[in-house]
């Protein structure tokens, strides 16, 4: 399994002080580090994404937006989402890594891969959203399209929050397999993911999302599971994305579900074991939101933990 780690991802993010800064990746990789996992594990370092990339799921004119922004290093690209000097460039190193991820895993040099600092599922494809500027899960996804003619796509997202960036963007596509847990939009940004949202035309019933009331706690979770696994089994990827956040946890501070890693530990296991039997073992996780340090470092440690030691399972 590949982990890509360093101070180039790290730096994605608005500053001290803001929920999403470069202290969310130390938080895991220190942690990372200190455990039994390391040894089990391949390390690669972040990758410079260009401006081609981002070109596979974002529009011109927001793309060069944001470049114009980044090089006066002031503004906001949204109410949320803060200009930082160098923005533009941070963002692509992200776009960048997550790309060499899937290039990795579909030359066969690896099964799976993580990439902690990535899953900025909010951003659509003409806008920034919610601190993230490129949205990476669809930029992934167009990629394994047009440079792989991989079709048949399966993204499942555990974050708290709904993955509206990557729903809406593929809302009538059938052939992207949509999973999302959340908490209820009626509670939580970004308002969206209705059990209604099943995907239009063509994809309705390919898209199942799973909205969880405040206060959801693992048992709630799993009451859930073999919805989940029914819709999997329905379908046949040919390769699976995984957006992992760790805002679901209890003590987010700003989320409100009652979640524990361990729901990381079984997803990763569960997706693990499907992947294996289903599309050649590939999965590509991506790290999501978080905003509780020892939360970041528990979810992710376990997601790793999950994929390196899922056992067969007869059930999928």
């Amino acid at each position: 399994m590949y982990i890509y780690a360093g101070e180039a991802l790290a730096r994605y993010g608005f500053g001290e002080g803001h929920p999403l800064g470069p202290d969310r990746f130390y938080s895991f990789w220190n942690a990372f580090q200190a455990s039994d996992l390391v040894m089990r594990t391949s390390i690669k370092e972040p990758v410079q994404g260009q401006t081609v990339d981002a070109l596979l799921f974002h529009t011109a004119a927001y793309v060069q937006r944001v470049e114009e922004l980044s090089a006066l290093g002031k503004g906001m690209l949204d109410a949320d989402t803060p200009v930082i000097p160098g923005i533009f460039h941070i963002a692509l190193t992200v776009v960048g890594t997550v790309l060499d991820a899937v290039d990795q895993i579909m030359h066969g040099h690896t099964e799976q891969a993580f990439v902690p600092i990535a899953g900025l599922h909010h951003a659509s494809r003409s806008k920034s959203a919610g601190f993230c500027v490129f949205n990476d899960c669809g930029i992934a996804i167009e990629a394994l399209r047009q440079r792989y003619a991989i079709r048949r796509i399966l993204y499942i997202d555990i974050d708290a929050h709904h993955a509206n960036g990557v729903f809406y963007a593929f809302e009538e596509d059938p052939e992207l397999l949509f999973i999302d847990t959340h908490e209820d939009g009626r509670y939580l940004y970004p308002g969206t993911g209705s059990a209604s949202e099943t995907g239009a035309g063509a994809a309705r019933g390919t898209k199942l999302n799973i909205p969880l009331p405040p206060g959801a706690t693992d048992a709630l979770f799993f009451s859930n599971w073999s919805r989940i696994t029914d819709f999997m089994d329905r379908q046949k990827p040919e390769f699976i994305i995984l957006q992992c956040g760790a805002d679901c946890l209890a003590d987010d501070p700003i989320t409100h579900l009652h979640l524990s890693s361990q729901v990381h530990l079984e997803t990763a296991k569960m997706v693990s074991r499907y992947a294996k039997k289903h599309c050649q073992g590939r999965v590509l996780a991506l790290g999501g939101g978080g905003y509780n340090k020892i939360n970041i470092a528990s979810a992710w440690i376990n997601i790793i933990r999950g994929f390196l030691e899922d056992q067969p399972d007869d059930s999928l």
